[in-house]
C-alpha cells in the first residue's frame, strides 16, 4: 500500500506562485516505478489533469491549461514538486497528487489509471 500526504497550498495573487509537494510513504521501495500526477478538482468540475511525470523523469505531460505556466519534478521515488507560476483564478482548486505503476502516453491524463491518491490541497488565487 502506498499513500501520498500532499503540502504547499494556500491563498495567492493573481501572477503569484505557490510550490506543492507530494511525499508517497509505504512501499516505497516500489514508488520509484511509478508514474505521478497532479489532478485538480472545483465543485463543477470533475478531476482535471493537471500535470504528470514518469518515474525516470524523463517524460513529462501537461494540460494545454497550464502549459508554460507549472512545473512537474520528482526527487528520487517518493516526492513529486508541483511548482505554480504566473498563477490565474482559473487556478482555484484543490490539487490532488496521484500515483500508479508505469502509466504510459495518454494513461498519464487520465484520473481513472491512478490507484493512489492523497488527501487533496486548497489553493486560492485571488484577482
Amino acid at each position: 500500500q502506498v499513500q501520498l500526504v500532499e503540502s504547499g497550498g494556500g491563498l495567492v495573487q493573481a501572477g503569484g506562485s505557490l510550490r506543492l509537494s507530494c511525499t508517497a510513504s509505504g512501499r516505497t521501495e516500489i514508488t520509484w516505478t511509478y508514474t505521478m500526477g497532479w489532478f485538480r478538482q472545483t465543485p463543477v468540475k470533475w478531476r482535471e489533469f493537471v500535470a504528470a511525470i514518469s518515474w525516470s523523469a524523463g517524460s513529462t505531460v501537461y494540460s494545454d491549461s497550464v502549459a508554460g505556466r507549472f512545473t512537474i519534478s520528482r526527487d528520487g521515488g517518493t516526492t513529486v514538486h508541483l511548482q505554480m507560476d504566473s498563477l490565474i483564478p482559473e487556478d482555484t482548486a484543490v490539487y490532488y497528487c496521484a500515483a500508479d505503476t508505469v502509466l504510459t502516453g495518454s494513461e498519464m491524463m487520465n484520473s481513472y489509471e491512478y490507484s493512489y491518491w492523497g488527501q487533496g490541497t486548497q489553493v486560492n488565487v485571488s484577482a
